[in-house]
C-alpha cells in the first residue's frame, strides 16, 4: 500500500510539469497561448460624505467698544444760589467704609447734633437707604435760633431680568425766627416771629436696566411734594417727567421727553393759585468718541402761555479726555414755588403770585485734564431771565425790616463767567477752587438786582494727615448784594470771607471723634440785610459705625 501511494504521488507530479511544458509551448501548429482563470465581480464600495465641521477661522481682529465715561469736573451752569447764614455745616471729613453709622455731638451754640445712616438689602437686586438728621443752635442774640430735623428713606427693587424701581420717602421740618428786625430793642411777640416750614415728599420710578431689543431707554417718574408753615399756607407740587431715548446705529440716539409740573398754592384766607406747566424736549443726538452733539428744541406752556426755547449742546474733545470745548444755546422754565422761595430766604412773606422764571443760555467753554491729577474748566455764558425772583426788605407795615418781600423783574441780562481748578492725589489728598461773577444788566422793572451774589469764591481742602487722621476746610467768600434801604435808596453789603475747618481721627475699628469749626475769622457778615450770621462756633462728638457683613 505504502509503495502503491507514492506511485500516485510521483505520477502527479509528473502530470504536472509535463502540462505546464504544453501551456508554455503550443506544438500544434496554431500559434497562439491560451489562459483559462475564473473571474468574479465585485462592485467598489461608495465614498461617503464626510459631514465633520471645519474650525472657523480665528478672528483677530479687535471688537469695537464704546464707553460714555462723565467727566468728574464740576459744571459752572449759571443758577442764582441760596446761602443760608444760619446753616451749620457740620460733616465728616472721610467716607465711611461701613454701610451704616450714627454721628452725634454738642456744640458751642448750644448746638445738639445727630445723624444716622443706615442700608439694608444685598446691594444687587434690593436695597433700602434711611438717613435722618437733627441739628439745632441757638446764640445770645434774641431770637438768632434754628432747628432742622430731615428724615428720608430711598429703596430700590429690581424685577425681572431688565426693570429696576425707585422709591422714596420723606419728612423735612425747618424753625427760625425773624431775629433782623431794628431797632433790636423791640419787643415783639413770638408768634409774629416764628417761621416753621415742613415738607412731606414722595418719588416712585422705575427704568430699564439695559437698552430694549428696539434700542430704547426709559425712565418715567412721580415726585410729590405737600409743602406747609406755621401760619396755615400750603402747597402741593406733583412733577411727572417721562425722558424715552432711541438708539439709531452706533452713533445717533433720538430723545423724546415730556414733563408735567403742577402746583396747587392755598394762602390762608386768600384763593387758591394753580401753577400749571409743562413741555416737550425732542432732540437728536449724534455721539461718537471726539463729538456729541445735541440738536433739539424745548416748546413750553406755563399757565396756557407758549414759549419755544432752543435746546442745542455741543462737546468737541481728544480721545484721550484731556481736552474738551463745549458750546450751547439752550432755555428752560423753572418753577417759582412758595416751596422754592423759602429755601432761598426763611424770612419772607407769603407771596402772593408766583410768576414761573423763563432762562435761556448761551455759553461755551472747555474743561480737561493735564495729567491723571490736574483737572481744569473755564466758561463763559451770556443768559437772558425772565421773571427772576427778588427779596427786598418790607419797611412798609412795621418799618423793622424783619420781612422780605418777594418782587419780580420783567427782564435781565446776566453775564457769568466761571473757572474751576481741581487736584487729587487719590484719597489722600484734593483741593478744589471755583469762581462765579455774574453782572445783572438791562434790568426794566427793579433798579437793582436784589439779594443776588456779584461775585463768589468756593474752594476746599481734604488731607489725610496719617492714616488714621484726616482734616478738610472750607473757604467762602463773595461780594456783598444789593437791597433796598428804608428810605429808597439802595446800598451794598459789605463782603464776606468764611473759614471753616474739620478734623476726624480713628480710636477704634467702628469709634471715630470728630470736630468741626465754624468761622474761624469770627466776623458776623450778613447774606441777607439785616441778618448777621453766627460768630465762631465748634461742634465735636463721636461716630460709630456698624461692621456690616452684608
Amino acid at each position: 500500500m505504502r509503495q502503491a501511494a507514492i506511485k500516485i504521488v510521483l505520477s502527479g507530479i509528473g502530470f504536472f510539469y509535463l502540462g505546464t511544458a504544453f501551456a508554455q509551448k503550443d506544438t500544434s501548429g496554431k500559434g497562439g497561448v491560451t489562459i483559462v482563470s475564473s473571474f468574479k465581480p465585485v462592485l467598489r464600495e461608495a465614498a461617503k460624505i464626510n459631514f465633520n465641521a471645519s474650525p472657523p477661522a480665528a478672528d483677530t481682529a479687535k471688537a469695537r467698544l464704546d464707553y460714555t465715561i462723565p467727566n468728574q469736573n464740576l459744571a459752572l451752569a449759571y443758577q442764582p444760589g441760596s446761602l443760608k447764614p444760619l446753616a451749620l455745616s457740620v460733616d465728616s471729613a472721610v467716607k465711611f467704609d461701613n454701610s451704616s453709622y450714627i454721628k452725634a455731638g454738642f456744640g458751642s451754640l448750644r448746638t445738639p447734633f445727630v445723624q444716622a445712616g443706615i442700608s439694608l438689602g444685598d446691594g444687587e437686586t434690593a436695597g433700602l437707604n434711611i438717613y435722618a438728621k437733627h441739628l439745632a443752635s441757638e446764640s445770645k442774640r434774641d431770637y438768632q435760633k434754628f432747628s432742622s430735623t430731615n428724615l428720608h428713606l430711598s429703596g430700590y427693587f429690581k424685577s425681572g431680568n431688565n426693570l429696576q424701581w425707585d422709591a422714596g420717602l420723606g419728612m423735612k421740618r425747618d424753625r427760625t425766627y425773624k431775629y433782623g428786625y431794628l431797632p433790636s430793642s423791640l419787643v415783639l411777640s413770638v408768634d409774629s416771629l416764628k417761621q416753621s416750614f415742613q415738607t412731606i415728599s414722595g418719588r416712585l420710578a422705575f427704568h430699564n436696566i439695559n437698552k430694549t431689543e428696539f434700542g430704547l431707554t426709559y425712565a418715567p417718574e412721580v415726585k410729590i411734594d405737600v409743602f406747609s408753615d406755621n401760619h396755615k399756607n400750603s402747597e402741593s407740587n406733583t412733577v411727572v417727567n417721562a425722558p424715552l431715548e432711541k438708539t439709531i446705529g452706533k452713533a445717533f440716539a433720538v430723545n423724546l421727553g415730556i414733563t408735567f409740573d403742577l402746583t396747587r398754592y392755598s394762602p390762608d384766607h386768600k384763593s387758591a393759585v394753580n401753577n400749571t406747566m409743562y413741555f416737550i424736549s425732542p432732540s437728536v443726538i449724534y455721539k461718537t468718541a471726539p463729538i456729541r452733539v445735541q440738536a433739539g428744541i424745548r416748546p413750553s406752556w406755563d399757565n396756557g402761555r407758549f414759549k419755544m426755547f432752543p435746546n442745542i449742546l455741543a462737546e468737541i474733545g481728544t480721545g484721550d479726555k484731556r481736552f474738551n470745548f463745549q458750546a450751547g444755546w439752550t432755555g428752560y422754565v423753572r418753577k417759582t414755588t412758595y416751596q422754592y422761595l423759602a429755601s432761598g430766604n426763611p424770612w419772607l412773606w407769603t407771596p402772593d403770585q408766583l410768576r414761573n422764571t423763563w432762562i435761556e443760555e448761551r455759553f461755551a467753554g472747555f474743561k480737561g485734564a493735564v495729567d491723571d491729577h490736574f483737572s481744569y474748566a473755564a466758561k463763559v455764558g451770556f443768559n437772558r431771565i425772565n421773571n427772576q425772583p427778588l427779596f427786598i426788605n418790607d419797611t412798609s407795615a412795621a418799618g423793622d425790616g424783619k420781612s422780605f418781600k418777594v418782587v419780580y423783574e420783567d427782564k435781565m441780562n446776566v453775564l457769568n463767567l466761571g473757572w474751576e481748578l481741581g487736584y487729587t492725589a487719590g484719597e489722600k489728598f484734593s483741593l478744589i477752587a471755583g469762581l462765579q461773577f455774574n453782572q445783572y444788566t438791562g434790568l426794566q422793572t427793579q433798579a437793582k438786582a436784589w439779594g443776588m451774589i456779584p461775585l463768589e469764591l468756593k474752594a476746599a481742602l481734604r488731607l489725610q494727615v496719617i492714616r488714621d487722621l484726616w482734616l478738610k476746610t472750607d473757604l467762602f467768600a463773595w461780594r456783598g448784594a444789593r437791597y433796598l434801604m428804608k428810605n429808597g435808596d439802595d446800598d451794598r453789603l459789605k463782603g464776606a470771607v468764611d473759614l471753616n475747618a474739620g478734623l476726624e481721627f480713628k480710636i477704634t475699628k467702628n469709634i471715630n471723634l470728630w470736630a468741626q469749626f465754624n468761622n474761624l475769622f469770627n466776623k458776623e457778615y450778613q447774606r441777607w440785610n439785616q441778618y448777621p450770621v453766627y460768630g465762631f462756633n465748634f461742634v465735636g462728638g463721636v461716630v460709630f459705625s456698624f461692621d456690616q457683613k452684608n
